[in-house]
């Protein structure tokens, strides 16, 4: 390939927009992979305290710095947008409210309706369905594939831990929530690993980028 046309693929991926959006959407996984990793934390009913919160909590904080410092890098980009780009960014941000806000008022009649026949106990299951059903919208707005396979996954996750896993686990002679745990860990373990790739997709053009960069002027 064209070593000048590399460069402006390249340049078209980590523009400044990307870098922006890309910071925020691993700091957004960071933390909520944090929440639902301490709902893995309640299932286990206090085995391996304080070591599992821990780990969970310097995983989301060394997401949330590396989130951080995509965005600080972003300010430093030259403004490339153009006006067409401008008002595409400005839908995108208008249907990304609206699914955000979609999701968040599923979110409260699941719990309500819940909360109404007494089955508390699904509400994990359900929240977890609820959120990986609004990434598949997002994947189409973004543009960003992933997405796909994470809502997949989590809607999977949520139905094996409501229909297959068994409520309680022995795990030597301490009991566990297993649904609660297998939801809340495998829940973390996806939106990490989502916000990984997305850290690694602007990353690593970068890189190239400075590479090649640095072959041309040799």
């Amino acid at each position: 390939m064209d070593e000048r046309k590399l460069m402006m693929q390249t340049s078209r991926l980590i523009s400044k927009e990307a870098f922006r959006g890309s910071g925020i959407g691993v700091i957004f996984m960071a933390l909520f992979g944090t929440l639902w990793a301490g709902t893995g934390v309640m299932g286990l009913q206090g085995w391996g305290f304080p070591y599992v919160e821990l780990a969970a909590i310097f995983v989301g904080i060394i997401m949330v710095i590396e989130g951080i410092s995509l965005i600080y890098a972003s300010q430093k980009m030259p403004d490339q947008v153009s006006e067409n780009g401008a008002r595409r960014l400005k839908r995108m941000n208008f249907w990304f409210n609206i699914v955000f806000i979609a999701e968040g008022l599923l979110i409260g009649i699941a719990i309500a309706i819940c909360n109404m026949i007494n089955q508390t106990d699904l509400i994990p299951g359900v929240i977890a369905i609820i959120v990986g059903i609004h990434f598949l919208p997002l994947a189409a707005l973004f543009q960003i594939k992933v997405y796909y396979a994470t809502g997949v996954l989590l809607c999977l996750l949520a139905l094996i831990t409501l229909l297959i896993v068994p409520d309680t686990v022995m795990f030597g002679e301490h009991q566990i929530l297993a649904p609660l745990s297998l939801l809340g860990f495998g829940c973390a373990l996806i939106l990490w690993t989502t916000g990984l790739t997305l850290l690694l997709s602007v990353k690593n053009p970068r890189e190239a980028k400075e590479e090649n960069s640095h072959n041309e002027n040799q």
